[in-house]
């Protein structure tokens, strides 16, 4: 299934501008949402092909929402992206335990940010 319809998740006006440009110029439409709740409104309201999630937000973090999201059966086939600050081992680990299918770390470069939601369509 190729991908359009992204949903970007971050609690970072400046991220969720940066990185919904470069994702726009490619040709992908995109969607914001700065916390979980706005994420999971937005799942519910047009599901999207890809997920892209922040790690450290208020409320639900991103690791917490990936689980939810990944082991709800309505969305378990949109991979999602882990996208975060946070670059150790240790979390790219657990960020995959929790159902995320990649994960790349900030600051994002655009090429390969690119190359892993190809490798997913």
């Amino acid at each position: 299934m190729p991908i359009r319809k992204i949903l970007l998740v971050d609690d970072s006006r400046t991220e969720l501008h940066h990185i919904s440009r470069l994702l726009e110029r490619k040709g992908f439409s995109v969607r914001t949402a700065e916390n979980g709740d706005e994420a999971l409104l937005c799942l519910h309201e047009d599901k999207p092909d890809l997920i892209l999630m922040d790690v450290v937000m208020p409320g639900q973090n991103g690791y917490q929402l990936t689980r939810r999201i990944t082991r709800d059966e309505r969305f378990a086939d949109v991979p999602v992206i882990m996208c975060t600050s946070k670059g150790q081992e240790s979390d790219r680990v657990w960020g995959m335990r929790q159902g995320a299918r990649d994960y790349i770390v900030k600051p994002v470069n655009g090429e390969e940010l690119i190359a892993k939601i190809l490798a997913l369509s």
